[in-house]
């Protein structure tokens, strides 16, 4: 979910690698940021926090659900409802603020924080 700068790299990578990837975002125009050699296949213009959304997006057949969205909100929402609600096995998703990040890990969510890793990169920089 979330057709940005990252969520457009990160499927356009997996594509790449060979996997089956469906990338959903409400906004049409953010799918010109995917190949157009994929763009058809995989685009799916939905609301990643709608359950008919996801389900008509593929989501009952994924393994992997990642939620890359601008809004930690609605990254943990959607990363919750496939973990609870379709039973995917892996559940990544983006969170901004690394206390929500730290939050959400411990409801067992795998999240991620552009920020903390921004910061260690700086950091390990600067240790060198």
């Amino acid at each position: 979910m979330g057709c940005g700068r990252v969520g457009s790299l990160v499927a356009t990578q997996l594509l790449k690698e060979g996997h089956e990837v469906r990338i959903m975002d409400l906004s049409p125009e953010s799918f010109l940021r995917i190949p157009p050699e994929y763009r058809d296949s995989i685009a799916f213009q939905g609301d990643g926090t709608v359950q008919d959304d996801l389900h008509q997006a593929g989501i009952d057949d994924a393994d992997v659900f990642i939620a890359v969205s601008s809004h930690d909100t609605q990254n943990a929402l959607a990363a919750q409802m496939a973990r609870t609600l379709f039973n995917v096995e892996r559940v990544i998703c983006r969170m901004n603020d690394p206390a929500r990040q730290q939050m959400y890990e411990s409801l067992g969510l795998e999240a991620v924080s552009p920020i903390t890793y921004l910061t260690e990169s700086i950091l390990n920089a600067v240790h060198r």
